[in-house]
């Protein structure tokens, strides 16, 4: 099972550069992807509910600049409040300059008052998610026009189509969420389940998949003796039950690099 990791940008307090080192260590320490959270306009303050300060595709696209292995990614990008054709310019620039080590990962959001507030459409964005998705498939390998109920174009030429596959993540345990994860995406990260249930939404996925699917969820410690050993418990939990990745948020920036180093030391030792 690969390690990977959430990088912390929940607070406007914490340094950009600051999420760019840990980014870098979390590289050395031999993590295998990075990711980053998003929220454009939350009704209230960043920090444990909204994360998202600095904006993640121009995060990632600095930290691809500073490192040379780790993959990188969103967890998760809110496609719906968004152009997909800029979304689909921004996703194959970066996987351009990257190396190819983006993973674009996508989600539907959930907060109404956010979205109104950058006057996005609420009620219809399973859809425009699910249209979105496609419609950047099509940019990034086709040189046809594209009519969606949604989005649609006559003539256009798209570049830089990626050289190489761009996997797209998708995020969320919902019924429908698992639907479009194994309809649309090449990978899956549930959030908030346990061990149990993800074997349960696994067995779902692998079934479903219209293609090979890569699996994995997110977890957090923020440090204590006791709670990292509960985690890492639970972690080979995970394992077992299937996942080929585990995402770790570590808490509060202050301390990432000994916590990192610690819960790797631990599920390798």
């Amino acid at each position: 099972m690969d390690l990977q990791i959430v990088l912390p940008d929940e607070s406007p307090a914490v340094d950009a550069q600051r999420v760019i080192d840990l980014g870098v260590e979390a590289e050395r320490l031999g993590y295998e992807t990075a990711w980053l959270p998003d929220h454009l306009l939350p009704p209230r303050d960043y920090g444990e509910t909204y994360g998202g300060v600095y904006e993640p595709l121009v995060t990632l696209t600095y930290l691809a600049a500073r490192t040379s292995r780790i993959r990188l990614g969103t967890s998760v990008l809110v496609l719906p409040m968004r152009s997909p054709f800029v979304v689909a310019k921004q996703a194959a620039t970066l996987h351009e300059l990257s190396g190819a080590r983006f993973v674009l990962g996508v989600g539907i959001g959930w907060d109404r008052t956010e979205f109104e507030s950058v006057d996005a459409d609420f009620t219809t964005r399973g859809a425009r998610t699910d249209e979105a998705i496609a419609l950047l498939r099509h940019l990034w390998t086709s040189r046809e026009p594209f009519q969606g109920t949604h989005y649609g174009y006559d003539q256009g030429v798209f570049e830089p189509q990626p050289r190489g596959h761009l996997p797209i993540m998708v995020g969320g345990t919902s019924d429908r969420a698992v639907a479009r994860a194994a309809a649309l995406a090449d990978e899956w990260q549930g959030v908030g389940v346990e061990p149990a249930t993800f074997a349960e939404v696994a067995a779902r996925l692998r079934n479903r998949a219209q293609r090979p699917l890569r699996l994995g969820t997110r977890i957090a410690w923020s440090g204590g003796a006791d709670e990292l050993t509960q985690v890492i418990d639970q972690a080979h939990r995970f394992a077992d039950a299937g996942a080929d990745a585990l995402a770790v948020w570590f808490g509060p920036a202050e301390g990432t690099e000994e916590r990192m180093a610690e819960f790797a030391a631990r599920m390798r030792g």
